[in-house]
Formats: C-alpha cells, structure tokens, sequence
C-alpha cells in the first residue's frame, strides 16, 4: 500500500527542549509550532493545503495589489490575480513554490529559493529564509532577499502566522497590539489612508478581543527598549501567544479569520502579520523597498509563548 505523499512537500521538524516546530518544503511555511504540546500558532494537517495562507511567506509583496497592476520604472506591469472575488493579486509569489534546503539540524532550518521572472514581476530574487528554535519558548525568523537580476527590482515581505487562543474561544483571548494607527480600507481591503485608532480597534492596552471583526493593518509601530514591536494574545488558560518584530518590520495586519473562504479556519486564531508595507505598496511606493541589483535585504521576527 502507497503512502500519500504531504501536500506540501517534505515536513521539517525542530524540536529543542519542550518546543516544537514543523515547516514545509512548499512555501517555507510554518505548519505548527508548539511549546510543552500548547499550540503557538494554528496549524494545519501533514496532508492539508493551508487553508488560510497559515504560516505563509509573502515575498516580494504581503497583502494586496489592486487589479494586480502597477507602473514601476515607466513600465505598467500585470501581475497575476490570485484573489477573482477581488480583483487582487494577493500575497507575492512564493507561497506555492517548492524550496530548497540548504541546512536542516536538530533545532534550526534554513531554505531558499530562486523566484523565476515572469512578465508581472521580471526581477529574479535569491531569498533565504531561517527558522530556529531557542528552547526557551522561542521561534525566531530571519528572512534575506538578494536582487540577482540587471535592474531595480519593487520590493516587499511579511509573514502569516495565526496565532492560537489555546484551549478558549478567540471572543475571550486578550489582545495587545503596539501600535499607534490604524489603516481603513474601501470594500476591496485596499487602503484609503491613515487614521487615528478607532476605539474599536485600540488595543494598546489589553482588552478582551469579543466579537471583534478585523481584517486591517496598523502603523506607527511602538518598541520596547530592545527595540522590538509586539502582538500579544492571552488566552483563557493565561498563556500568551506572541509575535515580535525588530526595526526592519514596521506594519501590522491582523485578521480574525471572520471571511475567510474555508469556514473551518473562521475565528480559531488571529493572523498575526508583521510587514514591511501594508497592502497596494507596489502602486502607492508607501513604504516600498527598492532592491537595486546584488541589494540583499534582511528581515528579523520570532513567535514566543509567554
């Protein structure tokens, strides 16, 4: 009898101590993490497909680019759109591809992959992605793009961890959020500019979630004195499950889930996105990095249960 191969390719375990973590060849993805057997983030089953972008790594654009078109170097470009209810190009180009692996021990990956020019997006990037525990609670990323091709290249990244309530409801997690603004969005999620924190949406202090519905991005990042931005959702057994950025990460997106196409995925966690730029960068130049040729461009974030 034939075992079905995982659908997302090879599954790399981490285990150091009581954590551990699985990532996938297809997409580089974080399919579970785990510390002394509570979950950190929503995974998904060995012979799933991510039913909500889980784990995802969004290079070289996180979120949306409307109609899938913009003009970069006097050139209008049309990316593939990946989002039809839409009409959006959505998350980059990297989320279905098989990486490499480069290294692969007891507590630590490392993957890469070659993005091939295609008319949208005719910049070849080499982007190389770490995943390493700490065996103290700790997953941290480390993420580096290279512009290997002759011209300019547009450029963006984020990640997609749904961070998970535990045992409780998502409505009766605690929520803290360090930032200072809030994106709204037109009926296609696309930014229409930047506003002071509604206070529906202010969580600069802890307070429990409910029956918030969010699916927006957050600006003006605020920092510890390790320079660091945080996401923190508390769940009912008093465990925190949290996502930090450093300085080169600047925006968050968090999203409940609540539309989301698989209905199974809705309101069972939080995405928890730190980003570069948030959605429609590569028209608007709002935060857009410029990757000049042999440019490499490294990132830095990590998950811990508190």
């Amino acid at each position: 009898m034939t075992t079905a191969s995982p659908l997302t390719g090879r599954q790399l375990t981490l285990v150091a101590g009581d954590d551990r973590a699985v990532v996938t060849e297809v997409g580089a993805n974080l399919r579970e993490f785990t510390v002394g057997g509570r979950d950190v983030v929503v995974g998904f089953g060995e012979h799933e497909l991510p039913p909500a972008s889980n784990g995802a790594v969004l290079v070289p654009w996180p979120n949306r680019v409307r109609d899938g078109r913009y003009t970069w170097d006097g050139v209008e470009r049309q990316l593939p759109i990946t989002e039809p209810a839409r009409g959006t190009a959505l998350h980059g180009l990297v989320c279905w591809e098989r990486w490499d692996v480069v290294r692969h021990d007891d507590a630590a990956v490392t993957l890469a992959l070659d993005t091939v020019p295609q008319p949208g997006y005719p910049f070849p990037l080499h982007v190389e992605i770490t995943y390493a525990l700490d065996g103290a609670g700790g997953l941290d990323v480390t993420l580096t793009t290279t512009a290997t091709g002759d011209v300019a290249a547009p450029y963006g990244v984020g990640f997609h961890p749904w961070l998970s309530p535990g045992p409780g409801s998502l409505d009766d997690a605690v929520l803290q959020l360090d930032a200072e603004s809030w994106v709204p969005t037109d009926e296609r999620l696309l930014p229409t500019g930047v506003e002071p924190l509604p206070e529906r949406f202010d969580f600069r202090e802890p307070r429990r979630l409910g029956s918030t519905d969010l699916d927006d991005a957050f600006v003006d990042a605020t920092r510890d004195a390790d320079g660091l931005s945080w996401l923190r959702l508390r769940g009912t057994d008093g465990r925190t499950a949290a996502v930090w950025m450093d300085s080169s990460l600047s925006c968050w997106q968090m999203c409940t889930g609540d539309h989301v196409a698989a209905e199974a995925a809705r309101r069972t966690g939080l995405a928890a996105e730190p980003m570069t730029c948030i959605a429609d960068a590569f028209r608007t130049g709002e935060r857009l990095i410029t990757l000049e040729p042999g440019d490499a461009h490294t990132v830095r974030w990590g998950l811990r249960l508190l």
